[in-house]
């Protein structure tokens, strides 16, 4: 008999780990980073260029989601923009 199990997520006092995407247009890719690097925890962006884009996917604890948007809002980028994808 064969089952099937989820991947086991990793969960800590901060939440679920998941993970984070945003497309961003390859001009803007320097500001999204600076984004990035003003939130209060570490992050470690993957960038997949595109034609005339830049995909930046990130691991993140959901505790953490809304202060990433925020920090997107405050860099005039569109917080809606932001993809979720759990868990990593």
């Amino acid at each position: 008999m064969s089952t099937k199990c989820a991947a086991p997520s990793l969960v800590s006092s901060q939440g679920e780990l998941v993970k984070l995407s945003y497309s961003v247009d390859h001009r803007h890719l320097e500001d999204f980073l600076e984004a990035l690097a003003s939130v209060t925890f570490p992050i470690n962006p993957e960038l997949y260029h595109q034609h005339g884009s830049v995909n930046v996917e990130f691991p993140a604890y959901s505790s953490g989601v809304e202060e990433v948007r925020a920090a997107l809002a405050r860099f005039g980028f569109a917080a809606a923009g932001l993809k979720i994808a759990g868990p990593v």
